[in-house]
């Protein structure tokens, strides 16, 4: 008679895993903007707005969302942030919602696609295409000072795939009093 071999599988509760890389996010912040007006387009102006948001976890470590509004740009704009963690391959995908479009493709009424990646050396960073006015071009996040107790966000664009960045807008995280 043979021993049955016992399987062991870890708990989502103690098991190591990037899919707590965004435990800093939880909770409400106060959100400074800085956002250039025009992108890709050799524009020098930029507006600076604030904004109110309130990450949250999602069910069974599953990723997260918060949600954004601005206290007086765009009155009426609402927009949220859906992180989806895949314990696979251990990243993130990013995906911007909005009121104003949706964060869906009109064609096919499917969610954009994401950007993804995750955190290395205390920086995470986060890739992907976008379409700007018709044309495709490269987007990153970058997620940094998450552990001062006042993060950064920033996106920049590229229209060369990569080869030059431009920053077009940076988010700067506090808590409220």
């Amino acid at each position: 008679m043979s021993t049955p071999h016992l399987i062991t599988i870890p708990s989502p509760a103690v098991a190591p895993s990037a899919a707590r890389d965004f435990d800093f996010l939880m909770g409400p912040w106060r959100i400074r903007n800085t956002r250039l007006v025009r992108r890709l387009a050799g524009c020098n102006d930029w507006e600076v707005f604030d904004a109110t948001g309130t990450a949250r976890p999602l069910p069974a470590g599953i990723g997260n969302c918060d949600a954004f509004t601005p206290l007086a740009w765009k009155p009426g704009f609402v927009g949220m942030t859906l992180r989806v963690f895949s314990p696979v391959t251990q990243r993130w995908s990013i995906y911007w919602l909005d009121n104003a479009t949706g964060g869906l493709d009109p064609a096919t009424g499917l969610l954009l696609p994401p950007v993804v990646g995750g955190f290395h050396n205390g920086v995470g960073v986060f890739d992907g295409e976008e379409l700007l006015e018709g044309r495709t071009v490269r987007v990153r996040f970058e997620w940094s000072q998450m552990h001062t107790g006042a993060p950064r966000w920033q996106q920049a664009f590229s229209g060369d795939n990569g080869a030059t960045w431009e920053v077009n807008w940076v988010m700067e995280f506090t808590r409220p009093v």
